[in-house]
């Protein structure tokens, strides 16, 4: 029996990426990458620069220097030009439209894929409603896969936390993307939820979407990921496998507030 060998793809490639804030630099010549069908893990200690280092690679923020370049082509711009590029986000902290309903929060991400003009919609024309049709088509499966299509109609502040966290995901996953961010998902979580989000990041990979996941649950993080890179005070301190990254002397300490060689 033969096997056939699958083709991997360097989908983001990160070289050498600053960040400053006046004096202080956040993120410091930081390389980093993620392939087709991996699950990468960004770890470090609180204040290490790693929602700063997802903020540049999403366009929130510009990177003082470096280059960050999305399946060969160098990726720029503010975050609605790197979400149509094909990367997307969740948040730290929650960001859905509290009054909106879980369709229609899953809509909004899922707005930066049609291209309906203000007429053909003020006057609701025919591409008006194709791509009204199809974008609740898409939306509606999306609250599926994260399962939440039973409170479709259930505004947003309503739902549970762990919920929530799907709910986020979902309309991330709205906007067609090549590339998933996820800025801590279990945050606040117990630990059925926490499982039920490895689940889901699990099956989100099996789709074909890399995934890059900030967390503070280690637990969560060695048991999920392919690779684990750990930020210290801006620096890319060490890459590996989730073994290679838990035995290291230099995490162990980092976590633990001793010098760092």
């Amino acid at each position: 029996m033969t096997t056939t060998a699958v083709a991997v793809e360097r989908v983001l490639d990160a070289k050498q990426v600053v960040k400053q804030f006046g004096g202080l630099t956040a993120v410091n010549k930081v390389d980093f990458h993620i392939d087709s069908g991996e699950i990468v893990g960004l770890i470090g200690p609180n204040g290490a620069g790693k929602t700063t280092f997802f903020n540049c690679l999403t366009g929130l923020e510009e990177p003082t220097s470096g280059e960050i370049r999305y399946r060969g082509e160098i990726l720029s711009g503010k975050p609605d030009a790197v979400v149509k590029t094909g990367l997307a986000r969740t948040f730290q902290n929650i960001r859905l439209f509290q009054n909106m309903t879980a369709l229609e929060n899953v809509l909004v991400g899922r707005h930066c894929r049609t291209s309906t003009g203000p007429i053909s919609a003020i006057f609701r024309g025919p591409k008006y409603k194709r791509e009204e049709k199809e974008s609740t088509a898409a939306a509606r499966g999306w609250l599926d896969f994260v399962g939440l299509s039973r409170i479709e109609g259930e505004l947003a502040k309503n739902l549970p936390y762990g919920d929530q966290r799907r709910l986020e995901i979902a309309r991330a996953l709205a906007t067609d993307p090549g590339l998933l961010l996820l800025d801590e998902p279990t945050a606040g979580m117990n630990p059925i939820e926490t499982a039920q989000a490895m689940a889901l990041v699990n099956s989100i990979r099996d789709a074909g979407l890399p995934v890059i996941v900030i967390e503070h649950d280690m637990k969560f993080i060695f048991n999920l990921c392919d690779r684990v890179a750990v930020l210290v005070q801006g620096q890319l301190l060490v890459e590996g496998s989730p073994a290679e990254v838990q035995s290291d002397h230099r995490v162990i300490e980092a976590y633990l507030g001793a010098p760092v060689e």
